[in-house]
C-alpha cells in the first residue's frame, strides 16, 4: 500500500488514501500496453468508407459504338475501370475493425498504465461543494489545484447518476485540452497522453477493487512452489517404495479337467506299387552297364 495525499477543492490537504499495490504499483509490461492501445484506436474506427464497382456506377448499359469497323478499341460500356467515371475495382468496402483482446490482458495493461500514471493522480476528496455548471468555475478549481495552464488534463469521476459528477462534466466540456471519463472507461490511451489526472476519492476506490489481483499477498514466487512440488513427488515415490501394492482376494479360478487325448486310428499299410514295363528296362540297362567287359579279345571271323 502506497499512501497519496486527498485535496479538498480548495487545493488544501485533508487526509490520504492508500493505492493498491497490485493496482498502481505492478510491474510494467509494454506488451499488453501496446496491444491495448491499438485495439483502442482500431475500434474507434468508423469503418464507413465506400467505393463503386462498375455493377454499382450509374449508366453504361449500352455499348458505346460497334464492335468491328470503327478503328477503336473494342468497348461495352461507359462505366469500365479504365475509363473515366467508371468503377473503381478493390477499392475500400464498410467493413470493421475492431479487435478482441482478452479481459485479463486488458486488466494487466490498465494496471501497468495506473502504474506509470501515479505520479500524475491529483486526488480530489469529493466534487459535492462545487458551486454552478460554468466554465470559469470548473478552470477556477485547477487552478486552487495547482495544475498549470496549457497541460492536458484527464479527469474521472465516479458515476453519472451522482449530480455534483454530472455537474462537474457539464462545467468541464468546454475547455480545452481536457476530458472527462467515469471510473469504468479508465482506458491506457488516455493515462498515458495526458498529463495530470484528476480524480475523486471514490473513483479511486472504485479501481482499487475492481483491479485488485485475486492472488494473495504472501504468494511465493515460482522457484519456491517447484521446489515444494519435487519434495512432494520424492515423498510420494519413497510411500510408494515403502508400502508394496497388495493384490486383492478375489473368486479363485474355476481349475478346468484336462481334455482326454484322442485315439490315434492305426494307419492302413500301403500296398508295394507295381512296377511299370519302362522301369523294368531301365533296371536291365543299368544291370549290363554295371558287369565288367571281358579281356578275351573277340574271335573273327
Amino acid at each position: 500500500m502506497t499512501p497519496t495525499q486527498v485535496l479538498d477543492l480548495k487545493g488544501k490537504k485533508v487526509g490520504e488514501i492508500e493505492l493498491e499495490e497490485s493496482v498502481f504499483a505492478t510491474e510494467l509490461k509494454v506488451g499488453p500496453m501496446h496491444q491495448a492501445v491499438i485495439r483502442q484506436l482500431a475500434n474507434a474506427r468508423s469503418g464507413s468508407a465506400n467505393t463503386k464497382t462498375r455493377a454499382e456506377v450509374r449508366g453504361g448499359g449500352r455499348k458505346p459504338w460497334r464492335q468491328k469497323g470503327t478503328g477503336r478499341a473494342r468497348a461495352g460500356s461507359i462505366r469500365s475501370p479504365l475509363w473515366h467515371g467508371g468503377g473503381v475495382v478493390f477499392g475500400p468496402k464498410p467493413r470493421s475493425y475492431a479487435q478482441s483482446m482478452p479481459q485479463k490482458m486488458r486488466q494487466v495493461a490498465v494496471r501497468s498504465a495506473l502504474s506509470v500514471a501515479k505520479d500524475k493522480l491529483v486526488v480530489v476528496k469529493s466534487f459535492d461543494g462545487f458551486g454552478e455548471a460554468k466554465t470559469k468555475s470548473f478552470a477556477q478549481l485547477l487552478k486552487d489545484l495547482n495544475v498549470e495552464k496549457g497541460k492536458k488534463v484527464l479527469v474521472v469521476l465516479t458515476s453519472h447518476k451522482d449530480e455534483s459528477d454530472a455537474k462537474i462534466q457539464r462545467a468541464a466540456r468546454n475547455i480545452d485540452k481536457l476530458k472527462v471519463i467515469w471510473s469504468n472507461q479508465v482506458n491506457v490511451k488516455d493515462l498515458l497522453h495526458f498529463d495530470v489526472v484528476v480524480i475523486s476519492q471514490d473513483a479511486v476506490e472504485t479501481l482499487n477493487k475492481t483491479l485488485k489481483t485475486t492472488r494473495s499477498e504472501n504468494a511465493k514466487p515460482k522457484k519456491e512452489k517447484a521446489a515444494k512440488k519435487a519434495k512432494k513427488d520424492v515423498k510420494k515415490s519413497v510411500k510408494k517404495e515403502a508400502k508394496p501394492k497388495e493384490k486383492k482376494a478375489g473368486k479363485p479360478k474355476e481349475v478346468k479337467p484336462p481334455k482326454p487325448a484322442k485315439e490315434e486310428k492305426p494307419k492302413a499299410e500301403k500296398a508295394p506299387a507295381k512296377k511299370s514295363e519302362g522301369d523294368k528296362e531301365s533296371k536291365k540297362s543299368t544291370a549290363k552297364s554295371d558287369k565288367p567287359k571281358s579281356d578275351k579279345p573277340k574271335k573273327k571271323d
